[in-house]
Order: structure tokens, then sequence, then C-alpha cells
């Protein structure tokens, strides 16, 4: 059958095999805490190609020190670890998939433990923790007040998300993508609800957008024409008096003016109680809007665990792709299984798994 699903996509001329794409996913598994990615990684993420995937992103990767999530995390603010991504990139392409990188700094969710771990609260130094910064010093609930940047500081996050991108390209990577979503540093600018500066980034939404489209004007300038330029928004704090689906629209369209390609549509992660009506595709309709109101290609996110649900979603144009997590980590050749189940005759099966097709 023909399926939109399985319909490549080209962003400046990268074309991606299909619209079934791996979302970035924390991994929290640098033991040495150099940011430097290991052979899980490797493992990890190939196994998606291999699978089948359209596109896949790294966890979110700090472009400096201090703005990892945990001191787990990987990094790309440094050439040593430009260069251990290389093997990765290289088994990914040879398996048919495009890889990108996800960009990102915490800001005061920074220096936090692994998801799995004991311990509670922003960590300490004697715990490998350091101190976090934000926009304002406003504390996400259970960590530490952020010391407020300075605006030249500020200017600094953006160099280095550009320099962070340049590294990003020089690995192979086909692209990049800014994590302006779940409560981190580029979504504590945007969110009133943690962003209370009266300087040029702070008051306006134009203001609090600065960071998000200075960090893509920058990465536009400075990687050329053909490389494409994801941004992730939480399109709601689902919190009134927040960030919100209009605001989300405006600054993508403003984005998309500035340089960059697609929208990958979140929601949450600025307010620890924010009332979340989680369900099956509960954040399609963000991204629906999103793309219509901005006019701007989309990426849904967000249980979508089937091969008809994704389907669906692309088919009858709520967003341009879709990017699938949780399935994705229970079955690394999902994408493989939903061209199965949706009758699709795919050219790049695993030729050494030929013994083992998808049937009935």
């Amino acid at each position: 059958m023909t399926s939109a699903l399985f319909a490549p996509i080209t962003l400046r001329g990268t074309e991606f095999r299909n619209r079934l794409w791996v979302p970035a996913m924390c991994q929290y598994s640098v033991e040495k805490r150099d940011g430097v990615p290991t052979t899980w990684h490797l493992v990890h993420l190939g196994s998606f190609a291999r699978g089948g995937a359209g596109a896949i992103i790294t966890e979110a990767t700090a472009v400096v020190p201090e703005g990892r999530i945990s001191p787990n995390d990987l990094g790309i603010w440094n050439d040593e670890q430009r260069d251990a991504y290389r093997p990765i990139v290289d088994f990914v392409h040879a398996e048919g998939s495009k890889i990108g990188v996800q960009l990102a700094h915490a800001g005061r969710k920074a220096s936090t433990a692994r998801t799995w771990d004991p311990q509670v609260g922003t960590l300490s130094e004697a715990e490998h923790g350091w101190p976090v910064v934000g926009p304002s010093p406003i504390a996400f609930d259970g960590l530490d007040t952020p010391r407020e940047l300075t605006a030249a500081e500020v200017e600094g996050v953006v160099q280095a998300f550009v320099d962070a991108a340049v590294r990003s390209q020089q690995a192979g990577f086909d692209f990049v993508e800014l994590h302006a979503a779940h409560g981190y540093l580029m979504h504590q600018f945007l969110s009133p609800l943690s962003n209370e500066r009266t300087d040029q980034y702070g008051g306006s939404l134009e203001n609090r957008a600065r960071i998000v489209i200075d960090a893509v004007k920058g990465i536009r300038a400075a990687t050329g024409e053909g490389f494409p330029i994801v941004v992730r928004f939480s399109a709601t704090d689902w919190v009134d008096g927040g960030w919100d689906e209009a605001s989300t629209a405006q600054v993508a369209a403003w984005a998309q003016d500035a340089g960059a390609d697609l929208f990958d549509i979140s929601s949450g992660g600025i307010a620890a109680k924010a009332e979340i009506p989680v369900g099956l595709g509960y954040q399609v309709p963000l991204a629906a809007t999103v793309k219509r109101d901005g006019d701007v290609e989309t990426g849904a996110v967000g249980l979508i665990i089937g091969a008809q649900q994704a389907e669906e979603i692309v088919a009858t144009g709520e967003s341009d792709v879709v990017f699938v997590g949780r399935e994705f980590l229970r079955d690394p050749h999902f994408a493989l299984r939903a061209a199965f189940e949706l009758g699709v005759d795919l050219p790049y099966y695993p030729q050494q798994y030929h013994r083992a097709p998808f049937h009935s």
C-alpha cells in the first residue's frame, strides 16, 4: 500500500527515508562524567537505524559542562567529544538512516542525579554537582535557586550553541535540534513563569524568545544553508499564565524566518505540579495547532505507540513526522514492524535478518 508515514521527507536537500523518527531520550550512561559517548550509545542509537527509523536524535547533549542535566550526560563542548561521535554517525549512515544531535542546556534543572539514583534535589559538589544558572533567580520545585545569568553570559550561551552545532556538523551529523522544551534553559527564558527579567531577554514575547532566535540565526550563519535545524518546543506549560500554544506558534514562525526547518512539539516541564492530561497521542493536537497557526512543519510526539496511529497522524496532516520514543525502546525494530503492519514493502530490511522476517 501507499503510506504517508513511509514517504520520504526532505529538509534543505537532506532526504529522510521515512517520517518515523526517534526522539532524544536521556541515557545517563557516561560513567566517566566527561561527556564523551561510549559503546552504549553506539549500540543504543545504532539499533534504531538498523531497525528502520527515518531519523534518530541523540539524547540531550550539553553545549557546556554546567548545562548537563546530570554528570552522566553527553556533551559536545570539546573536540574529543566531537571525534567520539564519528563511529556512531558512520554506523547510522551505513544503515541508511539520518542522525541529529539535540543541543541542550538544562539551566536551573541541571546538576541532578540520574532518574534511577537515590539522590534528590540539586547535587552538591561532593556529589559531582555544580551551581546552577537561569534567566531569573526562581527555583524549580525541589531544586536550588539558580543564579541569574548576565546579558553577556546569555550571549555566551548562544555562542556555545553555535559552536556545538559546528562541532556536530564536523562530526557528520545530518542536523541539529535545539532543546527549547521540558523546562530547560531555553524554555526557562520563553516561559513567563521562570523569566522575570527586565532587560532584552525578558518581558515581551520577542525578548523572551531572543535566546532561541539568536541561536538559530547563529547556527544558520555558521553551518551554511544546507544544514537542517530542528527546534523542540513545549507548546504549553499546562499552567494558567504560562507558556502557551499561541506563543509557540508565533516563535516557531520567527524561528523559521531565522533559518529553522522543523519543530518538534512536546509540552510541560516548567512546573512540577502542572496537571497534564496524559493519554494516547495527547500532544498531537499541539503539533497540529503549531503547524497550522505558525505555518511551519512539525513533528508530533507523546504516547504514539502503534503503526496505524502514526500513519493517521501524518496522513491527515496533523504533523509532518512522528517521534516515537517508548515503543522504539521496547522494540528497536519498530519501524520495520510498522511497515509490515501497514503493508509497506521496505527496501532496507537488514539482509543479516532475512531468516526472521515479520509475518502473520
